[in-house]
């Protein structure tokens, strides 16, 4: 659902030097995929989660997980339905 606001793109690739400077790109490039993923105040909206190759940024250091060159940040939105 996410691939609308990006052009159907699945990946992206971005050079940032942590998830908060990600997420500001995101803003900069996407700003409907951003307005997807982050309230106005810039915190992550509660439905979506996001994780660092496989740690949830709950477990790091939230927004200001440190990336590395290579490190795959995955978007998830929840999934509802009855």
């Amino acid at each position: 659902m996410l691939r609308e606001c990006c052009d159907g793109a699945s990946e992206l690739s971005l050079a940032a030097p942590s998830v908060r400077a990600a997420l500001g790109e995101l803003e900069q490039r996407y700003p409907s995929l951003y307005r997807s993923v982050c309230y106005e105040n810039g915190a992550v909206r509660r439905h979506v989660s996001l994780f660092v190759n496989v740690d949830h940024i709950r477990d790091r250091q939230g927004l200001d997980t440190p990336l590395r060159p290579g490190d795959v940040v995955t978007i998830l939105p929840a999934v509802s339905g009855g």
